[in-house]
């Protein structure tokens, strides 16, 4: 079983912003795999997504703008570490970056706006799951 990061998209519109985090993992020797499921449209897929990784060791890194549910919907969904990094849009000033930060209770996402700080906590997690 070869640990990896799950990037998983809210929408396809996420692609480029999910590729330069893709990048990043690539320079620091991390595998991954990305997928598309909407936390509002489609959540039963979310849900199966989650199930096609319950076994291996997988960091996920959600990213999805405007009222980002998909974050801590994943969070609510699995014990594997969830790192949320929304897009910025110039539409909201950066502010729909709020709704990756106040999440309900229980729910253990970490946030960062920069795609390669998403790479590298993914990267320090996954070495953490490796070592124990």
């Amino acid at each position: 079983m070869v640990a990896k990061a799950v990037i998983l998209m809210g929408s396809e519109r996420d692609l480029d912003f999910s590729r330069e985090i893709a990048k990043s993992l690539k320079m620091l020797g991390v595998n991954y795999a990305f997928r598309v499921a909407s936390a509002h449209k489609t959540p039963e897929k979310v849900l199966a997504v989650l199930k096609e990784f319950e076994k291996d060791k997988v960091v996920y890194v959600t990213v999805a703008g405007r009222s980002n549910a998909l974050s801590a919907f994943v969070d609510a969904n699995t014990t594997m570490p969830v790192i949320a990094c929304p897009p910025y849009s110039e539409k909201y000033a950066g502010a729909d970056v709020f709704s990756s930060l106040r999440v309900p209770s229980g729910i253990g996402s970490v946030v960062t706006v920069e795609p390669e700080s998403a790479a590298i906590a993914a990267a320090k997690i996954l070495a953490c799951q490796t070592i124990a």
